[in-house]
C-alpha cells in the first residue's frame, strides 16, 4: 500500500516496533549491526538483495536515514528525496541530458537553476556536449584529491539507485509529471552531470547561450568591419597581442560590473558565527540565511545523515546531491553565502588570417577543436546540429549574456577558461565537512578538498571557535599577471568586476598553479581570505574585506574582490546588527532567531525620515511623476513618517517605502543621492544622509502614490496584505525585503498590482538555521525551510513551513536519537532495492 504523498507506508513490524520508544531504540541500534553482518555474510542479505535504508520521518516530513555505508545512504537520500521531489528532480535530469527540447521544444525557456540559458535549445546544446564529449566521466575516473573520493561515488551510485527503486515502487501523485513519460530511470553519471551542472554555474553555466552560438566568421580574408585585415596591425595593438577594437571597453567594464554584482544575482545569503566571548554558554552560535529560489531545482531539502560511528550531520542538500551542503554535527555548524570571486575568465585570442578556427600561440598556429552536437526536438522534426569549438582555455563564446557581446571576427575570439570544469569535488567538500569536528577541521577539510565553487564559508564550533573563509576554486590570476597580460579589454574590464581578459597568443599569460592546489591553475587554499576566532564573522555577500569591521581582511587579488570600496545597505545593516550583539554579549539560539525575523531595514533607517521631510516640503504637497503628471502625494508623507522601520506584516508604511525607494535607487546614483559619501574609514556608516534636493525623490515619491492608489492600495496599508504567497487557497502574509532595504531576511518578489502586489516570492530566505550548543551530545537547533520540503500540492509538506515562516515560526531539530524516536510524528520506512 501507498500513502498519500507517495511514501511506503511503514510495514507492519516496523509499525509494530514504532509503538514504543524503547523498543524502536532497540531496533534502529540493531540495523547497522545487522547490516553489517549481511556485509561480511552476503547469503545472509534480504531475499531482495541490493541497497536499503531505514528512512524515520519526524515534524514536517524531515527524514533521519540511518545506513550502514555510503552507497546505502545515498540509496535512503535518493529514495527520500524522489518521495518529495520526483517532478524537479526528474526535470533537472532531462536538463543535464540535453533532451528539453525533445519533450518541451526548442524554445520554452528552462527554470534557471543549472544554467543561464535563454531557451531550451542552447541548454541541450550545451549539456548535450558536455555528455557526448565525456566530461563528466572522465571526472569521475580522476583519482582523488583532483577527482571525488571513493565515498562520494558510492554516495551518487547509492542516490541514483535509491532515486530509481522509489520511481520503481511508488506512483507519482504530483501533478507537474504525473504519467509522464520524461520522468525515468538516471544512472550515478546523471547525479554526477547534475553535480557539474551545480559546480559551472558560475563559470561555463553562465555562458551557455554564449557557448552555443559561437560560430565562425566566413573563412576568408575580409573583415565584418569591410576592411581586408591588411591595416598593419593584423587585428593586434602595440604589444602584439589582439586589440579588442571590435568591443567598447567602457561598455564592456560597466556590463561585466553588473554581470558579477552579487546583489544582482538570484541567489545571495548571509551568515553569522559568534565566539564562545559573545555567547552566554561559551560555545559559538551559528545563523545561517541562505537566499535561494523558492521554486526549480535549485531548492533546498533538509535530512539528517547517519553511518553509525563513521557520519551524523543534518541540513538542507541541493536537490539531487547526495550530500547536505549546509547544516550542523554534534560539533561544528556551518552555512554558505555566495561569494565575490570571480570564477572565470578569458582569453583574447589571435586568429590565424587564414582560418579563424585556429589562433597562435607564441606566432604558432592551433587549431580549434570542433564538436558537432546533435539535438533531437519535439514533434518528430530532424534534429537540430551546431558545432561548438574549444580551445587549449576552453570554449570560444560569443558573448557573456546581452550586455557583453564578444564578437568572433576574422581576427579575435575569446574563449573562456572556467577551472570548476575540472571541478568534481564539491561533494567530497560538503561530505568533509559534514566529518569535521571543529573550525579547524571546517578549514582543513576545504584545503583538502577544494571543491567549493562560488562560495564563502561561515561556521562555529560547540567550544566557541569562529571562521569566515573564501576557500573558493578560482583561476589563479594575480593582478601581476592582469597587469602583465590584459589586453585593452581586460585592462578595463579586470578593476571593474575583476574579469581577466588575458592575451591567449602568449603562453607566458596562461594562469599558474600554487604549490597547494589539488588543480591547475588555480588558487591554493593558503591564498584565500579566512578569519579565524573573531568574536563574530559575518558575510552578506559582499567581498571578505568586513568579515568583521574591527578586523578587516586585505592583500588578496582583485579576483577574489574588492576592499575598501563601498558595502551593500544588506552588509552594511547585518554588520551593524551583529556587532551590537557581539558587543551586548551572553548570546543565545533565541537571539538569532530575533535577528532572523527582526525584518529591520537599514535603508529605512538611514532615508525614511529625510524622506518623509523632503514630502513634507514639497510645494502645494505635488510632485511631478515620470510622466509629467502632477501628484497629490502629501498623504504619504506622515506614513513615511510613522514607519517603524521594519518590513514585518504588521508593518504600515513599508510598502510604501519599498516602491518609492526601489523607483529612487534606480534613477539616481548613489553619488546625487547622499550627502556624505563613502568613505572607507567609515565603511558601515557610510554614505548616509540624504539628500532631501536630490530632484528624483519628488518624482519616486509621485511614481510611488500613483501606481498604488491606481491598483486600489491603501498608503499605509500593512505589507502583509500586499506580500504574501497563496497556497492551497490560503494567503500566507510574507515578511522581510528587497535587497535595496537591506533586509536580513531578505524576499524577492515581482511586482503585479493587479494581483494585489507582491504575489509569489521568486527567491530569498530558505533554509534557515540557528545553532548552538549546551555541553550535551545533541546540538540547539532551530530550522525552518521557508518553501517546505515537497513541491508537489498535494503532499502534506507542500506548505507547512511556508505557513511557519509566515507566522515566524521554527522547527525544533531533532538530531539525538532520543528526540528523534519521542517524535509524536514518527514514521518509519524501510526502504530497498528489488532485484
Amino acid at each position: 500500500m501507498r500513502s498519500s504523498d507517495g511514501r511506503r507506508r511503514t510495514r507492519p513490524l516496523l509499525r509494530r516496533v514504532a509503538l514504543t520508544g524503547a523498543a524502536l531504540l532497540a531496533a534502529t541500534a540493531a540495523i547497522p549491526q545487522a547490516e553489517a553482518a549481511t556485509a561480511r555474510d552476503p547469503g545472509s542479505a534480504p531475499s531482495g538483495g541490493g541497497l536499503s535504508a531505514v528512512i524515520r520521518y519526524t515534524e514536517n516530513g524531515v527524514p533521519h536515514i540511518l545506513a550502514r555505508d555510503y552507497a546505502h545512504l545515498g540509496f535512503g537520500t535518493g529514495w527520500a528525496q524522489a518521495a518529495d521531489q520526483v517532478c524537479v528532480l526528474a526535470d533537472g535530469f532531462l536538463t543535464v541530458s540535453g533532451e528539453r527540447s525533445r519533450w518541451f521544444g526548442p524554445d520554452a525557456a528552462p527554470d534557471g537553476s543549472l544554467s543561464s540559458a535563454a531557451k531550451n535549445l542552447s541548454s541541450d546544446l550545451y549539456f548535450k556536449g558536455v555528455r557526448d564529449s565525456g566530461t563528466v566521466e572522465k571526472l569521475l575516473a580522476t583519482p582523488a584529491p583532483a577527482g571525488p573520493s571513493k565515498d562520494v561515488r558510492e554516495l551518487m551510485r547509492g542516490w541514483a539507485a535509491g532515486y530509481n527503486a522509489w520511481l520503481a515502487q511508488n506512483r507519482i501523485t504530483d501533478p507537474a509529471c504525473a504519467g509522464a513519460a520524461w520522468v525515468r530511470p538516471v544512472t550515478a553519471t546523471d547525479v554526477a552531470a547534475r553535480g557539474f551542472a551545480v559546480s559551472v554555474l558560475g563559470g561555463q553555466g553562465r555562458a551557455v547561450d554564449g557557448i552555443a552560438a559561437a560560430q565562425p566568421p566566413a573563412r576568408a580574408v575580409g573583415r565584418p568591419d569591410g576592411t581586408d585585415g591588411t591595416d598593419g596591425t593584423d587585428g593586434q595593438d602595440g604589444s602584439g597581442g589582439p586589440a579588442g577594437q571590435d568591443v567598447d571597453p567602457g561598455a564592456a567594464a560597466e556590463a561585466a560590473r553588473q554581470l558579477f554584482d552579487t546583489a544582482r544575482y538570484d541567489m545571495g545569503s548571509n551568515a553569522v558565527a559568534f565566539a564562545g566571548s559573545t555567547t552566554a554558554g561559551g560555545r559559538g552560535l551559528l545563523l545561517g540565511n541562505p537566499h535561494y529560489p523558492w521554486q526549480g531545482g535549485r531548492r533546498f531539502w533538509q535530512s539528517q545523515q547517519t553511518i553509525p560511528g563513521e557520519l551524523n550531520v543534518s541540513g538542507g542538500s541541493l536537490l539531487g546531491t547526495a550530500v547536505v551542503n549546509i547544516g550542523f554535527n554534534e560539533k561544528v555548524a556551518w552555512s554558505h553565502t555566495v561569494a565575490t570571486g570571480t570564477p572565470l575568465n578569458l582569453h583574447q585570442l589571435v586568429l590565424d588570417p587564414a582560418d579563424p578556427t585556429a589562433y597562435l600561440v607564441d606566432g604558432k598556429p592551433e587549431r580549434m577543436t570542433e564538436r558537432k552536437v546533435s539535438v533531437p526536438v519535439a514533434g518528430g522534426g530532424p534534429a537540430v546540429t551546431r558545432s561548438q569549438w574549444w580551445t587549449r582555455y576552453g570554449p570560444v563564446v560569443s558573448n557573456l549574456g546581452p550586455g557583453l557581446p564578444l564578437p568572433w571576427t576574422a581576427a579575435t575570439a575569446y574563449a573562456l577558461a572556467d577551472p570548476n570544469a575540472l571541478n568534481l569535488r564539491g561533494s567530497d567538500s560538503a561530505l568533509a565537512l559534514g566529518r569535521a569536528r571543529s573550525v579547524a577541521g571546517i578549514q582543513e577539510a576545504l584545503a583538502r578538498t577544494q571543491g567549493l565553487p562560488w562560495v564563502n564559508t561561515v561556521a562555529a564550533d560547540s567550544a566557541g571557535g569562529t571562521l569566515f573563509t573564501q576557500s573558493q576554486v578560482l583561476p589563479r590570476i594575480t593582478d601581476e599577471l592582469a597587469a602583465r597580460c590584459s589586453t585593452p579589454l581586460g585592462r578595463a574590464t579586470y578593476p571593474a568586476s575583476g574579469l581577466a581578459v588575458l592575451d591567449g597568443s602568449r603562453a607566458d599569460c596562461a594562469t599558474g598553479s600554487d604549490p597547494d592546489a589539488v588543480q591547475p591553475g588555480v588558487f591554493g587554499p593558503g591564498r584565500a581570505p579566512a578569519l579565524r576566532d573573531a568574536p563574530y564573522a559575518e558575510n552578506s555577500n559582499d567581498s571578505a574585506w568586513l568579515a568583521n569591521a574591527e578586523r578587516p581582511l586585505t592583500g588578496y587579488e582583485r579576483i577574489w574582490g574588492t576592499v575598501g570600496t563601498p558595502r551593500s545597505v544588506r552588509t552594511r545593516g547585518a554588520l551593524e546588527d551583529v556587532s551590537a550583539m557581539a558587543a551586548r554579549g551572553r548570546l543565545t539560539v533565541a537571539d538569532l532567531q530575533g535577528q532572523q525575523y527582526a525584518n529591520r531595514v537599514p535603508a529605512g533607517d538611514l532615508a525614511a525620515a529625510d524622506a518623509a521631510k523632503a514630502c513634507a516640503a514639497l510645494p502645494g504637497g505635488t510632485a511631478a511623476g515620470s510622466d509629467g503628471a502632477a501628484v497629490d502625494v502629501s498623504a504619504a508623507c506622515p506614513v513615511l513618517a510613522r514607519w517603524d522601520r521594519t518590513a514585518d506584516t504588521t508593518s504600515r508604511g513599508a510598502l510604501l517605502f519599498d516602491r518609492f525607494w526601489r523607483k529612487l535607487t534606480a534613477s539616481t546614483p548613489a553619488g546625487s543621492l547622499w550627502l556624505v559619501p563613502f568613505s572607507p574609514a567609515d565603511p558601515v556608516g557610510t554614505p548616509r544622509t540624504l539628500n532631501q534636493a536630490a530632484p528624483g525623490i519628488g518624482r519616486a515619491l509621485a511614481d510611488a502614490v500613483a501606481e498604488l492608489r491606481a491598483a486600489g492600495i491603501a498608503l499605509d496599508a500593512p505589507l502583509g496584505a500586499h506580500q504574501f504567497v497563496v497556497r492551497g487557497g490560503e494567503r500566507l502574509p510574507v515578511g522581510g525585503g528587497t535587497e535595496a532595504l537591506g533586509v536580513w531576511n531578505k524576499i524577492e518578489a515581482p511586482w503585479n498590482a493587479a494581483a494585489g502586489g507582491y504575489t509569489e516570492v521568486a527567491h530569498g530566505s530558505s533554509h534557515i538555521q540557528a545553532v548552538g550548543w549546551d555541553g550535551s551530545r545533541c546540538p540547539v537547533a532551530r530550522t525552518v525551510l521557508t518553501y517546505g520540503q515537497s513541491s508537489n500540492p498535494v503532499s502534506p509538506f507542500f506548505a507547512d513551513q511556508t505557513r511557519l515562516f509566515s507566522q515566524e515560526r521554527w522547527v525544533t531539530s531533532r538530531f539525538c536519537e532520543r528526540d528523534i524516536l519521542a517524535s509524536p510524528r514518527l514514521k518509519v520506512v524501510l526502504a530497498r532495492e528489488r532485484r
